[in-house]
């Protein structure tokens, strides 16, 4: 399954905050994010096992997102619905990957999936289920499961939603923390009034809480390697903003080389 909240272009300073957990088998093993080799630089959990991940942000600011999709149609050797993921992080804008997404899942070789590509300019979320279908991400509280954005047949979108609306998230610090309890939360006796799921070997395996500020020094990234309520969220907020720098110290390199040249021509005149 997986289950994801985002909070676009509402919150001053802060355009893109992020809640995020994985579901998988338990016995899958997983790498914790790090820097990966290549360009453009990417920050981004790995599933050891097919090589892809679920979840990323790149040099750019792209943030790129893999979920499971209920679909009748499952190929017989389907292509890694993480190794997609992987690729899109290569993409520089949200709209590119969205595009790329659709064009590659038109092909019938996924699961289904749900993918999220947004980034500071736009935000987009294709379906790869029975058909492709990419939706436009509007400014506002939008969640995501197995199944279409803002699903209010859903008992767990609806709970988290609840939960998020408690209280004006006007800020990074405050979403971060309702999210935090909200992905955090194990059902009740009954199975209800929760988020962390653990059944017959299969259930939530991680956990991701992502803001990407309009300051690279105000980023956080932190990550659960297990269940949340088990396990406590590590911060992982250095590499994410090594990596956000990344155009920064190029531009920088670039300008101290061109005042370099200017100032050897310079002498070279005199």
């Amino acid at each position: 399954m997986c289950i994801l909240a985002i909070q676009y272009k509402t919150v001053r300073d802060a355009p893109i905050l992020v809640a995020h957990n994985r579901e998988e088998r338990l016995d899958r093993p997983s790498q914790p994010p790090r820097i990966q080799p290549g360009k453009p630089r990417v920050v981004c959990g790995t599933d050891r096992k097919a090589g892809g991940t679920w979840f990323g942000v790149n040099q750019f600011g792209l943030v790129i997102a893999a979920l499971n999709r209920a679909t009748p149609f499952v190929p017989h050797e389907p292509r890694s619905r993480g190794l997609l993921c992987r690729d899109l992080l290569g993409a520089k804008f949200a709209d590119e990957a969205a595009e790329r997404a659709a064009e590659e899942l038109e092909s019938g070789r996924y699961a289904g999936v749900n993918l999220l590509c947004v980034d500071n300019r736009c935000g987009r979320v294709v379906y790869g289920g029975s058909r492709v279908q990419v939706v436009e991400l509007t400014a506002g509280l939008h969640l995501l499961s197995n199944g279409n954005l803002d699903d209010h047949h859903d008992p767990r979108q609806e709970f988290i939603r609840r939960q998020l609306t408690l209280q004006k998230l006007d800020s990074a610090v405050t979403f971060l923390a309702v999210a935090s309890r909200a992905f955090s939360r194990k059902p009740d006796a009954f199975g209800r009034r929760g988020v962390v799921i653990s059944n017959n070997g299969y259930g939530t395996v991680g956990s991701t809480l992502l803001c990407l500020a309009n300051k690279t020094s105000s980023s956080i990234y932190q990550y659960a390697p297990g269940p949340p309520s088990e396990v406590a969220y590590e911060d992982y907020s250095a590499l994410l903003r090594q990596v956000l720098s990344t155009d920064r110290e190029r531009r920088t390199a670039e300008k101290d080389k061109d005042k370099a040249s200017a100032s050897g021509k310079a002498k070279a005149a005199k």
